[in-house]
């Protein structure tokens, strides 16, 4: 039985509470399945406050070099204003291990959770692979007199032919080992004109190496249009950084809401972190009011990303079996506590 080394940071608020119930789940897997040895890392606002570091010096080397994948809770605490610590534990781990695909899932569950008139639950079921490192985000501009009134702010996007090319390669990729037929690509090209050119012309570059599969392009106003009108058009969706950012955060909404959202930054054959998407709601904290089940999706994507994807379909389908119970936080309809939510999960994980 191969035994996975996983680090686990919980993070700050809520992201300790739902890292708990996602620990727990993975404990509830069939002893066969695989061993996990978890390390636990106390990187947080807490740790940073108390010491001054977000993390030590040599820590994604060490993450890169000995664990097989990452698990993040969640980040952020308005006891460090600037976010410090959030931006050096996140944003690093995306940059300094090269994350470049952010692999986020949209599919529905429930019946109930769906916001859409005359659009079935079963209708909302693709995947967004986003851009995880370059483009608006990549930090790159300035200001130039800055708190006077001639101030300019520059936020420039970066895109590279290298970047570009493997988030579009690995959508198709993914969309070919799973059988999908259609990969979309949206942008802004039509006033994002350079950028747009590289991704336009790398897109259909490399779609003609994959013929069994139809490749399409929309706006990105146009994809979001249609994500509420017929989000059933879409199997395989890749777009740019900020783009992916701002759509799969309308992709959480079809899904029930930000604490059903898992997702996953990746890099192929190297270790990778996984985070659900929502944030570190403080004031939620210890409450028992956090939905878990975001977490709980997010461990059975890094699962299933070691190769474990049995198991990983043995989570998701308890959380199926938990919704249609109502054995669930009041968010998504139900009366349990944060806790309760993971007990219910894991314990239909030992039944079966």
């Amino acid at each position: 039985m191969k035994t996975f080394r996983l680090a686990i940071v919980p993070g700050d608020g809520i992201g300790v509470d739902v890292t708990r119930e996602a620990v727990k789940v993975l404990d509830a897997l069939p002893p066969g399945t695989a061993r996990f040895e978890k390390v636990f890392f106390p990187w947080s606002a807490d740790h940073y406050l108390a010491t001054g570091e977000s993390l030590p010096k040599g820590a994604f080397d060490d993450l890169s070099a000995h664990y097989d994948a990452i698990f993040m809770g969640a980040f952020g605490d308005p006891r460090v204003p600037d976010m410090a610590h959030a931006r050096d534990i996140l944003l690093g781990a995306r940059f300094v291990l090269d994350l470049y695909v952010n692999y986020r899932p949209v599919r529905c569950l429930a019946e109930r959770l769906n916001p859409l008139k005359n659009v079935p639950a079963s209708a909302i079921d693709f995947v967004i692979f986003r851009e995880n490192t370059e483009g608006s985000y990549a930090g790159s501009g300035g200001n130039f007199k800055k708190g006077t009134p001639d101030e300019v702010a520059l936020q420039e996007d970066i895109s590279t032919r290298k970047g570009v090319e493997r988030i579009v390669r690995h959508a198709f990729e993914h969309a070919k080992a799973r059988g999908k037929t259609k990969v979309c690509m949206s942008d802004k090209s039509n006033a994002m004109r350079f950028v747009g050119d590289l991704w336009q012309r790398t897109f259909h570059e490399v779609a003609a190496e994959f013929p069994g599969i139809t490749p399409s392009h929309l706006y990105v106003d146009a994809f979001v249009m249609q994500m509420v009108k017929d989000p059933g058009q879409f199997e395989v969706v890749v777009t740019n950084n900020m783009f992916g950012d701002i759509t799969t955060d309308l992709g959480a909404a079809l899904q029930g809401g930000l604490g059903m959202a898992a997702s996953g930054n990746i890099h192929p054959g190297r270790v990778s972190m996984f985070e659900p998407v929502h944030g570190s709601a403080p004031k939620y904290a210890g409450t028992g009011r956090a939905n878990p089940f975001g977490a709980i999706l997010t461990a059975a994507l890094m699962i299933e990303h070691l190769g474990l994807a049995e198991p990983a379909r043995a989570v998701e389908s308890a959380v199926v079996g938990c919704l249609e119970a109502r054995e669930c936080t009041a968010d998504v309809g139900g009366t349990l506590t944060t806790e309760q939510a993971g007990d219910a999960v894991a314990n239909r994980i030992a039944r079966t």
